[in-house]
């Protein structure tokens, strides 16, 4: 079924249009028709924009307008041929006609989509799209122009080659009915099915269209007469109700078809009454005067008032074998359940469009306040507030952008090029140099805007930055992107990590003539299953060094190296009873720790013998202790750790290099927290021009491998360049 066109094809004549008589307005009336002069001046050429405009008029007039959109859609036409500029629509119609045009305009971008015109599109990307035309335009009454724009479209296809029908149908079918569909506008809704339907299966309409036209008078008067009875007999006991005959679309008729794999015969409802009461009392007395007055279907019978839809939907249906053993559908609910059906949250999109479970309540809602914006004709113009709380439920939270090729890509608001780039592919953000938003050149940190279509420049050579995890810098704004980017980096540094822990295993065992193959055997003890995970674990400082060797090294003491070692020795040993560090061959001789390089136990050291302050205890690597073996090597003395389990705590200062960013200091002690580690000193320095942060620590800790650990820690965190230990480079 579709609406009936009354604008004079033949005989544009303005004065005497019939679709100035549907106005029913004289306000309108007026304003429309002093357009339509105008109008008919500039299309002088080309009269069918001009039909075309009225023809638009008489489908939204419908649906109540106001004079504002009415007088768009009557523009639009001659507007999109180029012949309205939106300087003259500003002269002509005020400041808001060029902003709808606009809008209108627009929308148009759902027709280069190679998708609707090559294959099939997924349902992801068709609802994609759909929200895409929602979020796009400021001002809702623009969709509405724009769906009467399609239905007059697909009617001046009609006679077009079928390349043309075709991909108009399928354009207006996956986007623009649904569209209508979940604003609640069931005139344009249908028509816009049916039109396409014709298009698309023209042999099946034909049929069924054949169907219902031999059965049209004596359907109607079959209705026609079982409307006047059920009216008496409602008003017989006292029940004040509105009951009238359903017409039965084309389309739907062929959908229950194809669901319930009936043939036309089979179908319950080609005859379709419904009863609109007062009340929800009166709902179940309506009920009660149909079953008592004619024999019902049991298996047809659904109360959907005593049990509403999950999308709120509530209304009582049934099916009755009439007179001549005729079935007839009907549906009862109150005033106030049809107005929800209609216009409200009872929308019932989600089962007929079958859509998938789990979608979140968020868009429900905000397809529930567009379909209240069918009533704004009275109330827009007056209520500022009403369309901000209106635009912020529905526009705020996404943006709707085109790859290349077309496929609408749905983002987060606020998204930037790279996060577009690793949306994609992780490999296209690693590789990404720049990137074109329509044509031009973009930094990273441009905000994608909706219908924006995104190019993303890359080279093979290519690697992330750092800096692009700092959230100052704006370049990744989506936790999935700056996932990709961490994961990244985080695989970078194991790479690290693996020759971190070679070099620290093999110094190690090399104490016990053990090579690296001889660590294989440890490896199900530290739950890995190749070394290369072993030593990764070390040089991060997951696993610790000491453990490690303790496994692999042998149960005595008395090793060749061992023995020839303690033999060059002179067998005279002082120990500080109260020292960790023994120094040999020299007994109760004062001992301290140098504080330029602040060794720890576990790493090499040697001790070099002051005047006065007695042996001061170096790191083998402390560059301070060669400058001094430069000037005095006879001062050298062999140092070592006790063999006795070490109990003190032992100061290491570090030094962090990092992007300046919020929450560094709070990440920095949190991995000192999570570590037990007692931090006596903490100071640091931003430099505004660089972005970058410098932190000094001092902290209390057992040996090397607690620093070594807490190091690998600070290194991974977000925006970390650098960590060391101080005095060293």
């Amino acid at each position: 079924m579709v609406h009936i066109r009354s604008t004079h094809v033949d005989n544009p004549s303005v004065e005497q249009g019939d679709w100035l008589a549907s106005l029913q307005s004289e306000t309108k009336t007026e304003a429309l028709t002093a357009h339509a002069k105008r109008l008919q001046q500039l299309c002088k050429n080309d009269p069918q924009l001009l039909l075309k405009g009225q023809e638009m008029v008489e489908i939204l007039v419908s649906l109540n307008l106001d004079t504002d959109s009415l007088v768009a859609a009557l523009y639009t036409p001659a507007a999109d041929a180029g012949l309205v500029s939106d300087e003259q629509a500003s002269q002509w119609g005020g400041p808001d006609l060029p902003i709808l045009l606009q809008a209108v305009r627009q929308m148009q971008t759902i027709s280069s989509l190679q998708h609707f015109r090559h294959g099939t599109p997924d349902s992801g990307q068709i609802d994609n799209v759909r929200r895409m035309l929602l979020s796009m335009v400021a001002d809702v009454r623009a969709v509405l122009i724009k769906l009467a724009e399609r239905i007059c479209f697909l009617r001046e296809v009609k006679d077009a080659d079928e390349e043309s029908r075709v991909l108009a149908a399928k354009e207006c079918q996956d986007i623009y009915a649904p569209l209508a569909n979940r604003l609640g506008i069931g005139q344009l809704k249908w028509e816009l099915e049916d039109l396409s339907f014709r298009y698309l299966h023209p042999i099946t309409y034909k049929d069924i269209a054949k169907k219902l036209h031999e059965r049209r008078v004596d359907r109607e008067n079959y209705i026609d007469t079982f409307v006047s009875n059920l009216q008496q007999a409602l008003q017989a006991q006292d029940i004040h109700a509105e009951v009238y005959g359903r017409p039965k679309h084309i389309y739907s008729i062929w959908r229950k078809m194809q669901k319930k794999h009936l043939h036309f015969d089979q179908l319950f409802d080609i005859r379709a009454v419904r009863i609109v009461t007062r009340s929800l009392k009166d709902c179940y007395g309506a009920l009660g005067v149909v079953h008592t007055r004619w024999r019902h279907i049991g298996s047809e019978f659904d109360d959907y008032v005593a049990t509403p839809k999950a999308n709120g939907y509530q209304s009582i249906h049934t099916v009755v074998v009439g007179p001549e053993d005729k079935h007839v559908e009907i549906q009862i609910r109150s005033s106030d359940m049809h107005e929800d059906a209609e216009l409200g949250v009872a929308a019932h999109w989600l089962y007929k469009e079958g859509a998938v479970s789990g979608r979140g309540q968020g868009f429900e809602e905000k397809i529930a306040w567009l379909r209240k914006l069918l009533a704004w004709h009275d109330d827009m113009a007056e209520n500022d507030d009403l369309v901000a709380e209106i635009r912020s439920q529905v526009f705020e939270d996404r943006v709707y952008v085109f790859t290349p090729k077309g496929e609408v890509i749905d983002m987060p608001a606020g998204s930037t090029p790279l996060d577009f780039a690793y949306y994609i592919h992780s490999q296209i953000g690693h590789r990404c140099v720049g990137a074109k938003v329509d044509g031009r050149i973009v930094p990273f940190t441009y905000h994608l805007q909706n219908g924006d279509r995104i190019e993303i420049l890359t080279q093979k050579s290519a690697q992330p930055r750092r800096d692009w995890l700092n959230p100052q810098l704006g370049y990744l704004q989506t936790a999935r992107a700056r996932a990709k980017v961490q994961t990244y980096f985080k695989k970078l540094d194991r790479d690290k990590n693996i020759a971190t822990g070679k070099d620290l295993l093999e110094h190690e065992l090399q104490k016990y003539s053990l090579t690296l193959q001889h660590a294989e055997k440890a490896l199900s003890k530290f739950n890995v299953q190749h070394l290369d995970d072993l030593l990764a674990g070390i040089g991060a400082g997951d696993v610790r060094l000491h453990q490690v060797v303790n496994q692999l090294k042998p149960d005595t003491d008395t090793t060749a190296e061992r023995l020839e070692r303690l033999t060059q020795r002179r067998p005279q040993k002082a120990r500080k009873p109260s020292s960790d560090v023994t120094v040999e061959g020299i007994g109760n001789l004062l001992m301290q720790f140098a504080k330029c390089c602040q060794p720890l136990p576990g790493e090499d050291i040697m001790g070099f013998v002051t005047l006065g302050r007695g042996v001061s205890v170096h790191r083998r690597d402390c560059e301070q202790l060669q400058h001094l073996l430069q000037q005095h090597p006879e001062r050298a003395i062999d140092v070592s750790w006790s063999r006795r389990k070490q109990t003190g705590q032992y100061r290491a200062d570090v030094r962090i290099s990092a992007l300046d960013r919020h929450g560094l200091l709070h990440d920095i002690t949190s991995v000192l927290a999570n570590e037990k580690a007692s931090v006596v000193q903490l100071d640091s320095f931003s430099d505004e021009e660089s972005q970058l942060a410098t932190v000094s620590l001092g902290v209390m800790l057992q040996d090397s491998d607690d620093l070594q650990r807490i190091m690998s820690r600070l290194g991974q965190l977000s925006g970390v360049q650098q960590v060391r230990r101080s005095g060293t480079h």
